[in-house]
């Protein structure tokens, strides 16, 4: 590799010659398959309503969620907003995003603009995912005080995987990562405030890789050094970015670095509730002997999901008191206890308010390698009981099991009221023998 060439150059070239495996196409389908049953249950919730009425009014031959036709930009922005609507989508740890729900919507509708094979878009995710993660971990810890890294890093993610499926040369992608750098956002400021901005973040971040494909397949040409250049990514939204990861050599795929999630909340709250869950099951507590709760854990789980009295479903999902009480009233988290019966509840209130979020160089100093966390409990008795975890259920190294992820896959399915024939549909796909991308299209639609 020419280490005097363009950072988008390497990386094109890095994934180009890197070596797909059929044990790889198997990895994609697991996270296609766990974003589609994500997909189908974000549909049913308000916001999803909203960008499937607005996907129905456009007219076109492109085939999202529910929406059986429409233009390529609805079906693509639809698809985009749903995946991570519950806060199940898959996560990567060091790069801080979720490649899921960005890179394989882009990969959904660039396949259907080329009439792809099933093979080649697990190819394409594959990629996609490989791209959004070097990102993400090159452009330092700093970016993320200011911008939503599944925004901003894994919008060259679907360009990558859009790339692939429309077969642009090494100079063609390379324009097409320029023009999609050039126009990359997504603030935090929506944390702030009781907005939906999130699912616009995706379907922005999502669209735009699409379009800079189709804009550098009809000749368009973009900024070659637009993640070190002087005025490029790296110096203009961080202060502490190590481009040399974006292209160092590895072994293996970035996309089995990613993490699933087995609950329904952000997952900077998925070790305060692992831990919970763990010294549940091996201590009785009683809720009314509980005086104090402690959570210690890493800066940024704090920064996020501190938040004592949630005042919406999406609010809970981002706090760990609503996540630590729900556990300890209920046990392990459901779909149902984010609902308003729940954030609401005058119970869970007065549990969470006993709950306190810290932050303790244990967990800081190996994050974000590691998402972590420990909680002690107080009894009125004065008697303490603790429990810590480094990892989290759904990370590499303690992976959901494929009967996990199947019964996660069913249970988002049924919520969304998907028939039990048609869940058996998605669940059953034949990846490796089915060749024809319109099969997997049918899917969309049941």
């Amino acid at each position: 590799m020419n280490r005097s060439s363009s950072l988008s150059e390497q990386l094109v070239e890095l994934i180009a010659t890197k070596k797909i495996t059929q044990v790889d196409l198997n990895q994609a389908a697991s996270h296609i398959k766990d974003w589609l049953a994500c997909a189908y249950a974000g549909a049913k919730s308000d916001i999803g309503s909203i960008y499937t009425e607005l996907a129905n009014r456009e007219n076109g031959e492109f085939s999202a969620i529910g929406v059986a036709k429409t233009s390529w930009q609805a079906a693509l922005g639809l698809n985009a907003a749903l995946g991570n609507v519950l806060e199940m989508d898959d996560i990567h740890r060091t790069s801080i995003l979720h490649p899921g729900p960005i890179v394989i919507p882009a990969a959904v509708t660039a396949a259907q603009h080329t009439g792809a094979s099933i093979s080649e878009f697990l190819v394409a995710v594959i990629k996609g995912y490989e791209a959004s993660i070097r990102v993400g971990e090159a452009i330092g810890r700093s970016h993320y005080h200011y911008f939503h890294n599944t925004s901003t890093c894994a919008t060259f993610g679907a360009c990558i995987a859009a790339a692939s499926l429309f077969k642009l040369n090494q100079e063609q992608t390379i324009w097409a990562l320029g023009n999609v750098g050039s126009r990359t956002g997504g603030l935090w400021q929506m944390r702030n405030e009781i907005v939906d901005t999130k699912q616009w973040h995706n379907s922005e971040a999502a669209k735009a890789g699409l379009q800079a494909v189709l804009l550098a397949n009809a000749g368009v040409k973009g900024p070659a050094f637009i993640f070190e250049g002087p005025q490029g990514i790296f110096n203009a939204l961080s202060n502490d970015a190590t481009p040399e990861l974006m292209v160092v050599e590895s072994k293996s795929w970035r996309i089995y670095d990613c993490s699933f999630k087995p609950w329904p909340a952000c997952r900077h709250a998925h070790a305060a509730i692992d831990a919970t869950l763990q010294l549940l099951a091996k201590t009785k507590i009683d809720e009314a002997d509980i005086d104090k709760v402690t959570v210690q854990t890493y800066q940024d789980a704090q920064v996020f999901c501190d938040r004592k009295t949630p005042s919406t479903a999406l609010d809970a999902k981002f706090s760990i008191q609503h996540a630590v009480a729900s556990c300890l009233l209920f046990g392990e988290p459901l779909l149902a206890h984010y609902d308003a019966e729940y954030y609401l509840s005058e119970k869970v209130n007065d549990l969470r308010k006993k709950v306190t979020v810290v932050v303790s160089s244990t967990f800081e100093d190996q994050y974000p390698q590691h998402y972590g966390a420990g909680i002690s409990i107080l009894c009125s008795s004065g008697e303490e009981v603790a429990c810590s975890t480094i990892d989290t259920l759904g990370d590499p190294e303690r992976p959901l099991t494929d009967d996990q992820l199947n019964a996660k896959a069913s249970m988002l399915l049924s919520f969304a009221k998907v028939s039990p024939d048609n869940i058996e549909k998605i669940m059953q796909f034949d990846w490796q023998n089915q060749e024809q991308f319109s099969a997997f299209v049918e899917l969309l639609s049941l």
